[in-house]
């Protein structure tokens, strides 16, 4: 198991790794501020950073060295492969470490603002003015989370002060108007949702104390309206590409 570090435009590096029930700390880190537990009954290894300093601010990732298969490999394969030494390192997708005096704040307010095109709706949901920048948007109907014709818009700051801002799109067909969806974030000071469907105030969710607001067939601010233009060339590109690429194969076989 191994512990790695990555700072803003640099590249990571390793701070540690656990090798028969030892801990191996890098060259250059202080060892008596870092702990490891590993818990192997319930696959978890536990880094504890003592004394954080600002220093610290980092993306932390956590790995380890796994057989070259994939998911339908058999134990037999993944036993060869361990014996011949082909391995994969696999990483984890990362926790972010802030250091700041300010604690954080949830969102401001939370909208969804909704955009009518030939045959299909696009639902953007809004968050504003929340710190830290982490937070996990996400989309649901009213069984499941939904993953398909979702883009998640990068956190950027508006002004000049540590609030950050951010914004994701939904794209359904427009004989789905009247199903309801949800917009949900999760924050480290908050958990909301809100459905793009609100028929009074007493169906805005409750769980936090920022605003919710539903505004039908609006004009989408100047910032939303070029990050979706942005990403609706980058997805007619990809298209493009896959076309070619199929017409390529159909000529060469």
């Amino acid at each position: 198991l191994h512990w790695y570090l990555q700072k803003k435009g640099e590249a990571p590096k390793r701070l540690l790794f656990l090798s028969g029930g030892k801990t191996f700390i890098e060259d250059g880190f202080q060892a008596s501020r870092y702990t490891v537990e590993r818990i192997s009954s319930r696959r978890r290894c536990v880094l504890t950073i003592k004394d954080v300093i600002p220093d610290d601010a980092a993306t932390y990732y956590c790995a380890y060295w796994d057989p070259h298969c994939d998911r339908n490999c058999t134990d037999i394969v993944k036993t060869l492969f361990t014996v011949i030494g082909y391995y994969n390192k696999v990483f984890g997708s990362g926790t972010k470490l802030f250091v700041s005096d300010k604690g954080s704040s949830p969102p401001a307010n939370l909208e969804i603002l909704q955009k009518k095109h030939e045959n299909q709706i696009m639902y953007v949901c809004l968050i504003e003015k929340f710190y830290p920048e982490v937070i996990r948007v996400t989309w649901a109907d009213e069984e499941k989370e939904i993953t398909d014709n979702v883009v998640k818009g990068d956190a950027w700051r508006p002004t000049e002060e540590d609030e950050y801002s951010i914004a994701s799109w939904l794209t359904v067909p427009a004989e789905n108007k009247d199903k309801k969806y949800y917009c949900k974030y999760e924050h480290e000071s908050q958990k909301n949702s809100l459905p793009t469907q609100v028929n009074s105030t007493k169906n805005a969710p409750q769980e936090g104390d920022c605003s919710t607001v539903f505004n039908r067939d609006v004009m989408l601010p100047d910032h939303l309206m070029h990050r979706t233009a942005y990403l609706v060339y980058i997805i007619l590109l990809l298209k493009s590409n896959m076309y070619y690429l199929i017409i390529l194969f159909f000529i060469y076989r």
